[in-house]
């Protein structure tokens, strides 16, 4: 083969897997337990340096008040230190009135994506979610996506009784992939998600423990699978799923669980 000719094969197969690469959005999930002002600046330092290998951050359990959205200001201020731009959202207090209200938020990095309008916490649902999720659209490479962001209430008191709603959304929203992400309190294989395997929707995650014990003996330090991602295989693709074992970072699991009782999970697509 003439050199000429295989020069322009390979710069070809390079520009398509730049093409491939740039095309993928690394995404994380993480229940980051009461933040707040309560959490120290090291705490905050702490989970930036987790954050910032990726490009959209779903957050569970900002408090709603004492200082919650100016803890996410404070995280997103830190992750600016890192090397990127990044913007972020934070909602209001989910408007739950039966049990815990709070506030969820999305990180992201501005050359990456950029969010499509405002991010909203979902009302239709109001009434039948303690606290209802909070939805907003990113594009990348002129396609778009939504995560729906989630925290459910707690296993005793049946979080299947708010994810069955899940499955209008997709009707509700019908132009949009939707993502949903977050904190389920309820494992994959509930059956209250066979609504959504059946319009083709399956979970990042299968048979990953999540929260953390009270204590960690021999590394069995995980105890429920409650957190995971949620997406369309007809609109996206996924891969690198990883499950951050964050507590591995310290000497002392009482230390770690400062942080949080939850680890991040993390997930790279490629949107269709």
């Amino acid at each position: 083969m003439p050199i000429k000719r295989m020069k322009s094969i390979l710069t070809i197969l390079l520009l398509l897997l730049i093409s491939v690469t740039t095309a993928q959005i690394k995404i994380l999930t993480w229940n980051v337990e009461n933040l707040g002002n309560k959490k120290s600046d090291s705490t905050i330092q702490y989970i930036a340096s987790v954050l910032k290998h990726y490009d959209v951050v779903a957050l569970q359990e900002i408090v709603a008040g004492n200082g919650g959205a100016q803890a996410v200001a404070k995280l997103a201020d830190e992750l600016n230190r890192t090397g990127n731009k990044w913007d972020y959202a934070v909602s209001n207090p989910t408007e739950s009135s039966s049990y815990k209200t709070e506030r969820y938020a999305f990180l992201w990095k501005t050359a990456k994506v950029k969010l499509i309008g405002k991010a909203w916490l979902e009302n239709n649902y109001q009434l039948q979610i303690d606290r209802e999720p909070y939805l907003a659209t990113f594009e990348h490479n002129k396609k778009q996506f939504t995560l729906v962001n989630f925290h459910a209430i707690t296993k005793s008191k049946q979080p299947e009784t708010e994810i069955k709603y899940f499955k209008f959304l997709p009707e509700t929203y019908p132009t949009l992939k939707l993502i949903f992400i977050g904190d389920f309190n309820c494992p994959q294989s509930h059956t209250v998600f066979n609504p959504l395997k059946k319009m083709g929707y399956l979970p990042v995650f299968t048979d990953q423990k999540t929260s953390l014990k009270k204590s960690c003996i021999e590394d069995n330090c995980l105890s429920n699978e409650f957190d995971n991602i949620w997406y369309s295989t007809s609109k996206v693709e996924t891969s690198n799923p990883t499950a951050i074992m964050f507590y591995k970072d310290f000497y002392n699991f009482n230390t770690a669980r400062e942080i949080t009782d939850h680890i991040p999970l993390a997930v790279t697509l490629q949107l269709k």
